[in-house]
């Protein structure tokens, strides 16, 4: 993946949170995407690309436990010093931390979890086989039936991003990407405006896992 660790940690090192090109003061639509899900306030999540997003703190402060992954390290030392502050949590809540590249294969030690969420991190694979790679950790980790929900460059959208070229999707691109295993459940349009007032066009997805 050419999104290395050195790459991102450079820039989480050099910006600052509401500068970072992907910075949501809001979650709202990756929140809305998620209330389509039965009980899914209580979940156990597995949040890939989390950076620094607020999605963490409005997850956990809303009771799910989270398994946080990020290809940099800077990130998630960020996160982890704002995460311990936090005082809202619930008993049985953690939060696992894990900082590698999500298109190659994770320990088989991770929990499994009931919603996988993606926000845009998918696009930055742009290689056959680091697909394939995500799509295999995702059915590795995802309990049948559990949820996957994405928000990805759309296909009219940017061709690059922090510098890298990007795999834009369309909803029938994604769907052929996840396969057959997943079931689309709902999607919409986004217009994301970036710190420095850029648009960005993306699409937002949930898919359910089919019972096996």
């Amino acid at each position: 993946m050419k999104s290395d660790q050195a790459h991102w940690d450079a820039i989480f090192a050099a910006t600052k949170e509401e500068k970072l090109g992907w910075y949501e003061p809001t979650v709202k639509p990756m929140l809305g995407l998620l209330s389509k899900i039965p009980k899914w306030r209580q979940s156990t999540f597995f949040l890939t690309g989390a950076g620094t997003s607020l999605l963490i703190d409005a997850l956990y402060t809303g009771g799910a436990s989270l398994v946080v992954n990020d290809i940099s390290a800077r990130a998630l030392q960020r996160l982890r010093s704002r995460m311990q502050g936090s005082t809202q949590s619930v008993s049985g809540q953690c939060i696992d931390y894990l900082c590698q590249d999500i298109s190659r294969p994770v320990a088989e030690t991770l929990p499994a979890v009931q919603i996988w969420v993606d926000r845009a991190v998918l696009h930055f694979l742009n290689e056959p086989a680091q697909i394939q790679g995500y799509v295999d950790n995702l059915k590795s980790i995802l309990n049948q039936g559990g949820y996957a929900a994405f928000a990805e460059f759309a296909a009219h959208g940017a061709s690059k991003c922090a510098a890298l070229p990007v795999h834009r999707y369309s909803v029938e691109a994604l769907s052929e990407q996840l396969g057959t295993e997943f079931t689309l459940i709902t999607h919409f349009d986004h217009m994301y405006i970036n710190p420095d007032g850029g648009k960005r066009p993306y699409i937002y997805a949930l898919y359910q896992r089919v019972t096996a």
